[in-house]
């Protein structure tokens, strides 16, 4: 059964009613995040009750050693830790001596929750009996600025409404807080100094091992009935904890408020010596500009996302709902400001997986942001990797790799392998594919070639090396095979000749050749400074020559379509639908050994390659291929529901598109996977996203132009979604009846509608 409180709403999620069962699940639906930093949405104020505290600074880890009986060559020797950071969101809440703890209240009621993703705020109300009797009404509202990507604002109403109180506002910072995943209990956070000054508080830590340099700050002021009073605080002062008490005698029904400004500098951006000089400049902002100010500039920043990056849906509140949930996790996660960040798999929101980097980015992610934001996003993601390829040629080396051939991380932070799971660490080579494809695909869609002989020909270089080597010459079939790997269906571990990799493997040699061609005719001096670099021979260019043009793949006769992997039709082909419902999920619900021994797919590796390579593939064949393995898929991959909702609408299924469409829109919202109390699904979002553009929407680039092929659920009325094209703005807005395409440009665009080419000019409407 899927979780079902988020009440539906154009702009906002909303929880309605206080249930400590669903407070993990809350914090993870209602985090917030800047690009910079961000947080899970805990209390302000102490909570007894079961809950996941979490606050993450953008880029900053620990190398946590792997845990593991065994130890074999080429094995990361630390997984990633995204570090859970200081603490400066805590306010205790004092009301005649007792804590306001909304576990060990006597009754909560009027509780309200509000994301608001139009504007970037969360907030919370309600009504609290305490065991001392005094009933209080609390109202909180947060944000972290966009625009001072290392500030964040609190805004804290209290009023007791039975009668007069003494109220102690506890505004702190912590750093004595631990990660909730975590191999050997390590301590992580190093606290150097902390330092009083007013009504200010800076702690300074550093970490262990990765030796990043951090200051989290705070300030406050007061308030009653909005009229500002100063209170001098008395000081609470420990190894990791600073604590300011603020004591206030409030009549019954005033308003005792403390708006609290607070956030991190890191040293990777200012000097370790000045970190605690920049957060007094940014308090020193803050108070100038005020609360106010700050959430009037954080709504006018979000109008300027929201301007180019929403998709609206008339007609189906939850489908509206969903979409722009996952357009605006997507935004708090990563904006595209620094080229040292990357879109970690559950952003700001949880410390599953650990790491900042998956193949997720380039498969999913960089579509996003080349048609939301501009194709410079999108550069800087492709240049991430292209720092990193001497990482890459390291990591293939530690596994027996020679010649400068590449394997990227399956999990990274700074390029070097941080996942430990040995099925997936060794064996899921596919991600090398999904970075050489996110270069093709860049260059389909900008049309700036610039990119391949300025840096991109070399990661693809590597990567066919790698490649070449990884392949085994069988002399039984007298072609090339992959054995022993792992696909993007991870219940299925050590196969010989899965089809996507193979498929991928080849298709990266081919275009890694067709590339090296065109650079050496085009660009002569790129050509010569990467041949003095990668000391390419022929006979090496021969031997991957003969690997693409001799690769294995396994068929079905019987079944015309190609196999998942050599062994896939030994198992029991017993489909979904006939599997106990009991028994679902199978990832929380049964073995690791009768998984691999299942039929079950936890995503379908066939149909991500005909996604990626639709054009290599008629409809028939697809549609073919998608009957054959939907049956088997379970979608317990945050990234499977997206394709299949693509594929779906492809084949004019539009009932199973939508179905999927919802299940990747509101896959967090509705907990499909029963699993949100442990942080979001952020990379499975942009996946959202193509499912309406390049799904509903059709969107593809053909011959140099964009092409679309329009559908929409009998559901909706109507939606509508932009997209950046080589810096030309198109708006498509679907109906029932029609499609609408609107230019903003200083020029015409030729598209294509339907296969037909239509010519659109600047600022004019066009009606198909």
């Amino acid at each position: 059964m899927n979780q079902d409180y988020i009440k539906p709403d154009n702009w906002s999620i909303i929880e309605e009613g206080f249930d400590v069962n669903r407070v993990k699940s809350s914090e993870s639906l209602f985090s917030l995040g800047n690009g910079a930093m961000g947080q899970r949405a805990n209390f302000e104020e102490q909570y007894s009750g079961p809950t996941f505290q979490g606050s993450y600074i953008a880029g900053v880890y620990y190398p946590d050693k792997t845990r593991v009986g065994w130890w074999k060559n080429g094995y990361p020797e630390y997984f990633a830790k995204v570090l859970n950071a200081p603490n400066w969101i805590g306010i205790n809440v004092i009301v005649n001596g007792e804590p306001l703890d909304l576990y060990t209240c006597k009754s909560v009621n009027h509780f309200r929750r509000e994301l608001n993703m139009q504007e970037g705020w969360l907030s919370r109300s309600f009504t609290a009996i305490l065991k001392n009797g005094l009933e209080v009404n609390v109202s909180a509202k947060r944000f972290l600025s966009l625009d001072l990507d290392e500030l964040g604002a609190i805004q804290y109403k209290i009023i007791p409404t039975n009668g007069d109180a003494e109220i102690t506002f506890q505004p702190y910072l912590d750093s004595g807080i631990t990660n909730e995943d975590t191999n050997w209990d390590d301590k992580f956070w190093d606290t150097s100094s902390i330092v009083q000054n007013d009504c200010q508080a800076f702690i300074e830590a550093k970490t262990m091992k990765t030796d990043f340099y951090t200051c989290t700050y705070m300030e406050s002021s007061f308030s009653i009935n909005a009229k500002p009073i100063t209170i001098n605080p008395e000081v609470q002062a420990a190894n990791n904890k600073v604590v300011y008490n603020y004591k206030g005698l409030i009549k019954q029904n005033q308003v005792f408020a403390i708006h609290k400004f607070g956030g991190y500098v890191v040293d990777s951006n200012h000097d370790k010596s000045e970190l605690i000089t920049v957060a007094k400049q940014n308090l020193e902002v803050a108070k100038e500009k005020g609360f106010d100010q700050l959430l009037e500039e954080q709504k006018a920043s979000w109008a300027k996302i929201w301007e180019m990056a929403d998709i609206t849906i008339d007609g189906d509140v939850k489908a509206q709902q969903g979409i722009r949930f996952n357009i605006f996790q997507l935004n708090q996660t990563y904006l595209g400001k620094d080229a040292r960040l990357n879109i970690g798999p559950k952003g700001f929101t949880g410390e599953k997986y650990g790491g900042s980097t998956y193949w997720d980015t380039e498969a999913y992610c960089i579509p996003f942001y080349m048609a939301t934001k501009d194709q410079n996003v999108a550069r800087t993601l492709l240049e991430y990797r292209y720092h990193h390829l001497d990482k890459a040629i390291e990591n293939a080396e530690k596994l027996g790799f020679k010649n400068g051939a590449a394997l990227y991380p399956m999990v990274t932070m700074n390029g070097e392998e941080c996942h430990n799971e040995w099925e997936i660490t060794f064996e899921e080579i596919h991600r090398n594919g999904a970075i050489a494809f996110a270069i093709f695909n860049y260059y389909r869609y900008t049309g700036d070639y610039s990119f391949i002989p300025e840096k991109g020909l070399e990661v693809l270089i590597g990567i066919a090396r790698f490649w070449q080597q990884r392949a085994t010459f069988s002399t039984n079939k007298n072609q090339y095979m992959i054995l022993g790997v792992t696909g993007p269906n991870e219940y299925e571990n050590n196969v010989n000749n899965n089809w996507y990799t193979n498929y991928l493997a080849q298709w990266c040699i081919e275009y890694a050749l067709e590339n090296i061609s065109q650079v050496k005719k085009e660009y002569p001096s790129d050509y010569a400074r990467i041949m003095d670099k990668v000391k390419l021979s022929d006979s090496e260019l021969k031997d991957w020559k003969s690997v693409s043009d001799n690769m294995y793949y396994p068929y079905s006769e019987k079944h015309d379509i190609f196999l998942q992997q050599d062994g896939f039709l030994d198992k029991e082909l017993i489909t979904v639908s006939d599997l106990d419902k009991s028994q679902r999920p199978i990832n929380q619900k049964w073995s690791w050994d009768r998984i691999l021994r299942s039929p079950y797919i936890k995503q379908a590796d066939v149909l991500q390659g005909f996604y990626f390579f639709e054009d290599q593939f008629d409809d028939e064949t697809l549609e073919r291929h998608f009957d054959f393995y939907e049956p088997f898929t379970v979608h317990e991959s945050s990234l499977s529901p997206c394709v299949h909702s693509i594929q779906a609408a492809k084949l004019d299924r539009m009932d199973q598109a939508y179905t999927f469409y919802l299940r990747t829109s509101r896959l967090d919202l509705d907990d499909y996977n029963h699993e949100v109390h442990e942080g979001l699904h952020i990379t499975s979002m942009a996946g959202t996203w193509m499912s309406i553009v390049e799904g509903f929407g059709g969107m593809r680039v053909s011959d140099n132009k964009l092409s679309f092929t329009t559908k929409i659920p009998e559901q909706w009325s109507a939606y509508s979604f932009k997209v950046n094209f080589r810096g030309k703005i198109l708006k498509v807005n679907v109906s029932q009846a029609e499609t609408n395409f609107e230019l903003e440009a200083n020029e015409a665009m030729e598209l294509l509608v339907n296969n037909k080419l239509i010519t659109i000019a600047p600022n004019n409407l066009v009606t198909v």
